[in-house]
Order: structure tokens, then sequence, then C-alpha cells
């Protein structure tokens, strides 16, 4: 499944024609990876809310659905168009700078978690001092 394709030129051989097409070109093959990105975003989202919540029935719906469109963004991925894409660019460097952010992304992740872990105690303790000052201006009637 192609979103856009660009249609040939029919105005002869010259250069702004030929511009024309590769732009064409250019767009129909972002528009088909954007598409394969929002099919693989939309899959995972249903497939994590099979997994988070509670009713079978609509469980079973997310998961066919997200597996559905996680095999769609995959038949759109493998076509030859999109193959010669990707191996255009498995010829450069873009899998260092890939490997680059998903390291950066992991570990800010790690990162987060930590931070996320050891602020809630704090967090507590804060309160708990804030109420002990709270109590202690006023007075102890029972």
């Amino acid at each position: 499944m192609v979103l856009w394709s660009a249609a040939p030129a029919t105005s002869g051989n010259s250069v702004a024609s030929k511009h024309y097409v590769d732009i064409r070109e250019s767009i129909a093959i972002v528009a088909n990876f954007l598409l394969i990105g929002g099919l693989l975003f939309g899959g995972f989202a249903l497939f994590a809310q099979y997994h988070a919540t509670g009713r079978w029935a609509k469980n079973i719906t997310n998961l066919l659905a997200g597996m559905g469109m996680l095999t769609l963004a995959f038949a759109l991925t493998i076509k030859p168009r999109n193959v010669a894409v990707l191996a255009q660019i498995a010829t450069t460097k873009a899998s260092s700078v890939f490997f680059g952010v998903s390291t950066f992304l992991l570990l800010a992740a790690i990162a987060a978690f930590g931070l996320i872990t050891h602020w809630r105690p704090l967090r507590l303790r804060h309160e708990s001092k804030l109420e002990r000052e709270l109590n202690r201006d006023l007075p102890n009637i029972r």
C-alpha cells in the first residue's frame, strides 16, 4: 500500500520536471514512513491498554486490534520500495545515531526511575515534618 505515489513527469526530461518528481517521491516516502510509525504507535498503545485494563471482552478486542495494526505496519515496511529506502539508510551512519539516541533514552528512563523512587520518601519526610510543625503550634485538646 502506497499512501502517495509519484507520477512520472510528462513534460520531457527537463531538470525541473525531474526535480519535481524527486520531491513528490520524497514526500511519498516520508508519508509512508509516517503512516507506518502511526500504526506502530497505535498498535503498541492498544497492546498496552490490553495489559492495563481488567475487562476480558475489551482486552481481547484491544489485543487483536493492536496485533492487527502491528502486522499491517510490518507488511508496509517490507514493501520493496520501503525496503530500498531502508537499505539506503543502512549504508549511512544513521544506525550509530539511533544507538546513541536509544542509549540516552534508556539512561534517562533509569535516572527518572531512580529519582522517582528516592524522591517519594524525601517528600513524605518533608510532609510529616510540616505536619509536626503545624501541630506544635496548635493547642492540645483531648
